[in-house]
């Protein structure tokens, strides 16, 4: 019973990491990511996506390298900034990334995503 608990613990615990990580990562930028994926725009999906996917990969990695919850809370909490800043320093590096969002530029967001993605698997090899 112990093992279903603890289970059961870590998928809310990272659940809740990962919404957190949402709402932050859809504030942070100057578009509206859900309003431009419920009109199609694939480029917003793309980088959205790779970024929730980066941030899983920290997830993942923080769930099997941590000794306890606060130990895999605050590597997450860290991979959440280090997200961040990867974005905001993408962002301002290539320039115009709202408007080729907004435009619906899949190769932009997909270079987004990408970028987000291995940041994401740099973070999760670094915690292990």
């Amino acid at each position: 019973m112990y093992a279903i608990a603890n289970y059961l613990i870590h998928l809310v615990v990272a659940a809740v990491l990962l919404a957190v990580f949402f709402r932050a990562y859809t504030w942070m930028t100057p578009f509206d990511e859900v309003a431009l994926i419920r009109e199609g725009n694939h480029a917003a999906a793309l980088s959205l996506g790779g970024a929730l996917l980066g941030f899983s990969l920290t997830i993942a990695s923080g769930l099997l390298h941590t000794a306890n919850y606060q130990e895999f809370a605050g590597w997450a909490f860290g991979a959440m900034i280090v997200q961040a800043l990867a974005y905001a320093v993408t962002t301002r590096t290539l320039k115009m990334a709202k408007d080729q969002i907004e435009s619906g530029n899949s190769a932009f967001g997909a270079l987004l995503g990408a970028i987000s993605l291995a940041i994401g698997g740099i973070n999760a090899a670094c915690i292990s």
